[in-house]
């Protein structure tokens, strides 16, 4: 019988985590279990999940940003369906095929003065081992900076480089040579970078675990010290690139002109990974600087044709859709709306962020009767009670948002860039009845603290 996709789909269903428990990560599932999100979701629709009792969900959590054009978008797949019935000779590997070359002149006609060459790759982790290897090469030095709580990437030379304990644990030793700063310590970075051996410094312009934002001049002076001292300054816009933060990449609130820049996520559109280092034409010639070096560095599938095509839709979309300025206009409608939450609600202690990446900070209470349940939930694990927001946001209101790291109390949105006022409301209303719910002690939604503090005690041990 020939395979039939539809056929083996319905044939299975309702199998979803049974055949994760039994083949994949089963602690996956267990925890998705324990929050209630153990959902079955069979189609995406735009800014919304569907599952299979037709329920649907506002997705504020867009796969971590790779769906900004959000999901089904008909412009990528109109795309990628051309280039399945062109049949086209993909990935001959000895050719110079023509939609990379289209790509790549589209990033960088919109990409900051001085970048004029383009590295493809599968996805951002992938682009950060680029920019590491071009970093080394091109300056012949041996060590590279980030910074503390900056996320790079999983894989070996991108977790060396990645600034949060809890993804390094049991991993080590790292790539020698690869050193942390605080993150807006100029101080600290001109230390590091007098020893003029620094490769490389590699920093996200927001950083995305928590939405924290660069103190005021700090970007700035971080390129001018790379100047300086004769160090790369690479930019990762992994997340907030591709009019995430209400520009079409955030270097661009600062004026900045980098070394390299990373991409990936939504440069996809949803639909087939793929990365890019956007790079100066030096950097390029050290690297790449004789014939018998063409092939120094690549990546066997990263400039597959369904994968330029969904890139150079996505592309054009941003651009013709004017997204990119819908983000920065309901980005801020939605943030000017929270922001005086915070006044009333005493756990919400901050709303920050740009465009349409969105931070909620939650910090400890005030009042009595609040601080007994905050700290019996803190205590089992630091960061919980964020629980309590993300929770009920998805279960009650059919929102799905995420925690916005280890061991903090933040909540973080990251909603496609096609939302419009009637998304913004869904989530502006949600979010009010949720907050102002945790304000009330005793009440259900610290009775399901309890049972999630039980719970983490009992993962710990």
């Amino acid at each position: 019988m020939p395979f039939d996709l539809k056929a083996e789909l319905e044939r299975h269903a309702g199998q979803n985590y049974r055949l994760h428990e039994q083949h994949l990560n089963a602690q996956m599932v267990r925890v998705l279990r324990t929050i209630g999100y153990d959902r079955f979701y069979e189609k995406g629709e735009g800014c919304y999940l569907i599952d299979r009792e037709g329920e649907r969900y506002l997705d504020f959590l867009s796969g971590f940003g790779v769906f900004a054009l959000g999901r089904g978008h008909p412009v990528v797949k109109r795309a990628l369906a051309e280039v399945l019935a062109a049949d086209l000779p993909g990935l001959v590997q000895l050719d110079c095929a023509l939609l990379p070359g289209l790509v790549g002149k589209a990033l960088l006609e919109r990409a900051p003065a001085g970048l004029s060459r383009v590295f493809f790759a599968n996805s951002g982790t992938e682009a950060t081992e680029a920019a590491l290897k071009f970093a080394r090469c091109a300056t012949g030095r041996p060590r590279m900076l980030y910074c503390h709580n900056g996320y790079h990437g999983l894989t070996y030379g991108a977790l060396s480089l990645t600034g949060e304990p809890e993804f390094r644990q049991g991993f080590g030793p790292f790539l020698p040579g690869c050193d942390a700063i605080p993150f807006g310590d100029l101080e600290a970075l001109e230390r590091e970078l007098s020893r003029k051996d620094v490769a490389g410094f590699v920093t996200e312009p927001i950083q995305g675990h928590g939405v924290f934002m660069p103190p005021p001049g700090y970007l700035e002076g971080a390129q001018a010290l790379c100047r300086e001292h004769g160090t790369l300054f690479v930019v990762d816009e992994v997340q907030t690139g591709l009019g995430r933060t209400g520009r079409f990449l955030a270097l661009e609130h600062w004026g900045l002109e980098p070394d390299m820049v990373t991409l990936a996520k939504a440069l996809s559109g949803g639909y087939v990974p793929v990365g890019a280092v956007l790079c100066r034409e030096e950097i390029f010639d050290r690297t790449f600087h004789h014939i018998d070096r063409a092939v120094v560095h690549g990546s066997t599938f990263a400039k597959n044709p369904l994968a330029m095509a969904a890139a150079l839709a996505t592309l054009r979309a941003l651009e013709e859709e004017d997204l990119v300025e819908n983000a920065a206009r309901t980005g801020e409608k939605l943030m000017s709306r929270i922001r005086p939450m915070v006044e009333r609600f005493e756990l919400l202690s901050d709303v920050r962020g740009a465009g349409l990446m969105i931070a909620f900070e939650f910090s400890a209470p005030r009042s009595l009767k609040l601080k007994v349940g905050w700290k019996l939930i803190e205590k089992a694990r630091q960061g919980l009670f964020s629980q309590l927001v993300t929770v009920p946001l998805f279960q009650r209101h059919r929102i799905l948002t995420q925690v916005a790291g280890y061991k903090v109390n933040i909540v973080k949105i990251l909603p496609p860039l096609i939302v419009g006022d009637a998304e913004v409301d869904l989530f502006v209303d949600a979010f009010e009845d949720v907050v102002a719910d945790c304000h009330r002690y005793p009440g259900t939604l610290w009775d399901f603290g309890r049972t999630l503090a039980v719970q983490a005690l009992k993962g710990s041990s």
